[in-house]
């Protein structure tokens, strides 16, 4: 039973039958609309955000399993900053506001994907992220923002989450 592997990056909840997901899926011999209806079903608490989906889907049998992934860092900060989009020019524009709290749950919901070993390692690549789509954390620029986390501002916010963080 030969496993075909499918990997497409999607706005949650959002999937359209078309070009160049529909001509693959018609290849394997599954029923378009049913995938996109149950993509569209698994991708819904994502509304409008790009994320990674794999498709596992058995060629012989035209059973599939569908793997909902992570969104990405810039869909996440813009959707907590309440922003349409990310700014065009993150220097002079911005785009919305976090707080520290949001920032740590981006750097949890991105762990497993992250090769930082700390939880501040890994806010400093996410206050990177923010500050190149225009997204200010607690009405602070990012870059800001990132030399209080360097200086330890922030340590004891930080500390509440480290075993989260950690997987514990």
């Amino acid at each position: 039973m030969p496993i075909k592997s499918i990997k497409i990056v999607v706005e949650g909840g959002n999937i359209k039958p078309g070009p160049p997901l529909a001509p693959t899926l018609s290849q394997l011999g599954l029923n378009v609309g049913e995938v996109v209806k149950r993509l569209n079903e698994a991708t819904s608490q994502f509304k409008g955000m790009s994320l990674p989906v794999t498709l596992e889907v058995d060629v012989d049998s035209k059973r599939y399993e569908i793997r909902v992934g992570i969104p990405t860092t810039t869909s996440l900060l813009v959707k907590y900053a309440g922003a349409q989009g990310p700014s065009g020019d993150p220097a002079h524009n911005k785009v919305g506001n976090i707080t520290m709290e949001q920032l740590v749950e981006v750097c949890l919901m991105k762990r497993e994907g992250m090769l930082s070993r700390t939880l501040k390692a890994a806010a400093l690549s996410v206050l990177g992220t923010a500050h190149s789509v225009g997204v200010t954390v607690e009405g602070k620029d990012a870059k800001e923002v990132a030399k209080e986390v360097k200086q330890g501002v922030h340590d004891e916010l930080f500390s509440k989450y480290e075993e989260k963080w950690r997987g514990n």
